[in-house]
Order: C-alpha cells, then sequence, then structure tokens
C-alpha cells in the first residue's frame, strides 16, 4: 500500500469515530561511518518508518504512534489514540485545521540523485582521520565522521492536507588532539552539502590542524569587559540557547520572559532577526509545518523591537491570532513550537571597521545548556579563541569564562558586520556581531 492508502485507511476510521486527525509519516534512511588509527570503527546502515496519529474527539487530544503497517497495526493505532483521547483533559485551543491544499518539495532542489558507491564513501572517511592524524603534533583523531542521510516527511489530515518534503543531507567532521610537551588542545570543524562529493576533505583537515595548532599556546587572559565577536559557530549557538524567547508556547506557559514585549524594543535598534525557512541553500529549509502549514519569512526582531512570538494553531488560538507556521511534532511527540531556520540581518559596518581595535574572538564554548538560564537571560560558558587586535590574533586564549545575560547583550551591541555566514551545518545565517563591555574571568 502506498502512503495515501494508508492515510486514507486511518483517517477514514478516525472520522468514522467522529473524531478529526491528521497523520504524520516519516521516513528515513542513514549512513554512518567512523574510522580509529586507520581502520573502520563503525558502518553504520539503518533505515525506519514511524506513523504518528493525533486525533481529536470532544475537545481532548490524543496521540499514538506505529512501526508497522498492516491493516491489524493501522486499526490498533486508531484505536489507541482515541483512547489516550478519552483520557485527557479538554483542550479549548488544540484543533486539525480546515487545511485541503497540497504541498510538495521538489526532490531536484533539496534531495538531488547522486551515483556514489559505498567504498567512496568509506575511502572519504578513512582518508580523512588518517591524513589528520599524520600532521605534525596531532595523537590522535578522536571524533570524526561520515555521515549520509535522506529523511522524507508525509502530512495527511482528515480535512483534506496532504503534504510531502524529502531532503538529503550529507557531512563529514573531524576533531583532533595535539600534543606539545605537557601542552594540548582538541579542536575541529565540519561542512555539509547536498551532495557528497561536495564535501572537501582537504579543507576538514587543513581547517582543523589550523585550529588544533592555534589553540595549543592558549593561555587565560586577565579578568575584565572585553569586546567579544563570537565565530560562526559559536554566535549560532548563543542565540540557538536563548531561542525560547521566540516561543509563543512558552509564553503559553508563562515562563517566556518576552511574552508581554511584543511591539517593545528589546534590543539595539540596528538588529533585525528573522526565521526564513524558504531559504533552500540552508538544511533549515521547510515548505511547511507539522500542522501542513505553509511557511513565510517572519521578522521576529525589526529595528530592535519584538515583532512576534512564533506559534502553531493551538498557541495563537490562546492569544487569539494567527499560526504563524512553526508547529513542530514528531511520530512519537505532542505538538510544540520550533524556529525553522534563524537568519540575522545585515548590518552596515565593514569589516575592516567590525575589527579595528582590541577584542575577543570567542570560537568554542563549554557548557551551554548548564550555564544558560533561558528565563532569566543569565549565562556563564566556559570558553576559547584569540585575543585579536585590529583583525589581526595577537594569541590563543584558553580557560576563560565568558558571564552575563543575553537579554542585556543584545542592547550592548556595538557593530553588526555586512556580510552574513552560515554556521557549518548550514542551519542559520548571521553577520558578525561585535558585542561590547562582557565580562570575561581568566
Amino acid at each position: 500500500m502506498t502512503h495515501q492508502q494508508h492515510a486514507s485507511q486511518i483517517l477514514e476510521q478516525v472520522k468514522a469515530a467522529g473524531a478529526t486527525g491528521d497523520l504524520i509519516i516519516d521516513q528515513g534512511r542513514s549512513l554512518s561511518l567512523k574510522a580509529r588509527e586507520g581502520a573502520l570503527e563503525e558502518y553504520k546502515v539503518s533505515s525506519s518508518q514511524v506513523l504518528g496519529l493525533r486525533v481529536i474527539k470532544d475537545g481532548k487530544v490524543g496521540t499514538a504512534y506505529s512501526e508497522a503497517t498492516d491493516s491489524e497495526a493501522l486499526k490498533s493505532l486508531v484505536e489507541q489514540a482515541l483512547l489516550n483521547a478519552s483520557f485527557a483533559a479538554v483542550d479549548g485551543h488544540e484543533s486539525i485545521l480546515a487545511n485541503a491544499v497540497k504541498l510538495h518539495t521538489e526532490d531536484a532542489l533539496l534531495c538531488p540523485a547522486e551515483d556514489i558507491a559505498i567504498d567512496e564513501q568509506i575511502d572519504f572517511a578513512l582518508t580523512l582521520e588518517r591524513s589528520l592524524a599524520t600532521r605534525s603534533k596531532v595523537k590522535n583523531v578522536p571524533y570524526n565522521g561520515v555521515q549520509d542521510n535522506t529523511g522524507e516527511r508525509h502530512i495527511f489530515s482528515s480535512a483534506g492536507l496532504s503534504a510531502y518534503s524529502k531532503s538529503r543531507m550529507c557531512a563529514a567532521y573531524a576533531y583532533a588532539l595535539v600534543e606539545e610537551g605537557e601542552k594540548n588542545a582538541m579542536d575541529g570543524v565540519g561542512q555539509a552539502a547536498r551532495l557528497f562529493r561536495d564535501l572537501d576533505l582537504s579543507q576538514i583537515v587543513e581547517q582543523t590542524h589550523e585550529n588544533c595548532l592555534g589553540l595549543l599556546d592558549g593561555t587565560p587572559v586577565a579578568s575584565g569587559h572585553y569586546d567579544v565577536i563570537f565565530d560562526a559557530e559559536t554566535q549560532v549557538q548563543l542565540f540557538q540557547t536563548f531561542a525560547m524567547m521566540f516561543s509563543g508556547k512558552s509564553a503559553k506557559d508563562g515562563v517566556n520572559p518576552m511574552r508581554e514585549k511584543v511591539g517593545q524594543l528589546i534590543a539595539d535598534s540596528r538588529l533585525n532577526v528573522f526565521d526564513k525557512p524558504q531559504n533552500s541553500l540552508g538544511f533549515g529549509y521547510a515548505l511547511f509545518d507539522s500542522e501542513g502549514t505553509q511557511t513565510q519569512s517572519t521578522p521576529l526582531i525589526v529595528d530592535g523591537h519584538l515583532s512576534t512570538l512564533i506559534h502553531n494553531s493551538a498557541t495563537a488560538s490562546f492569544f487569539e491570532i494567527n499560526t504563524t507556521g512553526h508547529a513542530t511534532r514528531g511520530p512519537k511527540s505532542t505538538m510544540g513550537v520550533a524556529l525553522h531556520q534563524l537568519e540575522i540581518g545585515k548590518g552596515q559596518t565593514q569589516v575592516k571597521e567590525l575589527l579595528k581595535g582590541e577584542y575577543l574572538l570567542l570560537t568554542d564554548l563549554t557548557g551551554l545548556h548548564s550555564g544558560a538560564n533561558a528565563i532569566s537571560g543569565n549565562f556563564s560558558f566556559g570558553a576559547s579563541g584569540y585575543l585579536c587586535e585590529h583583525g589581526e590574533r595577537v594569541r590563543a586564549v584558553r580557560g576563560i569564562t565568558v558571564a552575563g545575560n543575553f537579554y542585556e547583550m543584545l542592547r550592548k551591541i556595538a557593530l553588526i558586520g555586512d556580510q552574513q555566514f552560515w554556521n557549518w551545518e548550514k542551519s542559520a545565517l548571521m553577520p558578525h556581531i561585535r558585542f561590547e563591555d562582557i565580562a570575561i574571568s581568566g
């Protein structure tokens, strides 16, 4: 049976029971390779298919999932979801949208075909580890990997929705440990592409080795307040750590510190932040959300003012507004909200001005989750990077702590660069931001 036939069988039973519902079918195939000391340590090929049903009856929501697709399994899936709904409390806001559209992405764009043998991918993994391990001062390459993942999602609803998306992501990464006497350092980089042949092995090796050697002589700086620039990776990590500030669900639950600040100035007036799910260059691309609502560019912060929170249909109903197309739900989970693809708008500061004078460039943050409180905005992270002057690295810096309040930091923006950069996973696109007066403990 096809996915459409499975969905029809399930949703007809849902409607016959006097309920409404929607069905998510997720399929995936993944290849994972890891090397150790010149040999293949991991060779894992896996595939999966999960059906996740959400039903609403008499204002009560129930979910269930199944990995089997025979008729009895599908019947049991419906019965279990209805049973779970019968024990739930009435929810006056969650509903199945009256959405009968048909949406589909283009496989040629997001999941391009490629004729590549597994032997080539294995050779890539072995060569990546071996090439890096033979570099000067490299003791070993403890973390490395090559991945080739394809994911497919179908969403159907009792209202007539039919949505489909399929995408591919190939990735490679390596982290090396270098030693010189009693000194050691570890760092790494990764790459992501839709085609495996677009991954650049030599660039990963060169950049990883360069990063490790650069940090080897790192020492703390004197405690004080510094101008700070986060690199393309750490800046994304920082913003993602506090992404709850945009959540309509956390606002509904009363834990979002921004819940009363829509329309107010919360950041430097030059800061513009968007969610841009339809930028197909990124791997956060999404044509529709988990309710089948078509996505669109959503301004989150405009000229420093909080423009909106992100919503699914339930949180939107609670606040008596329209959904922003940010519903998220897996086959085994209940509905929430999440950003698709964060983007910060370009500033007007050229590189020479952005890097003028003394500043800290932070290239690694540790303790991101344990050291951050998204409600208060307070954070304290271990960090490493470089003390820089006029764009030149003066010396490596390690063993420091960067601390402060993220929401206050948004008002401490000195400069915003005029060029944007993807992080290596291509989940966010941002210019470099120079923050001023950031507390550093050496």
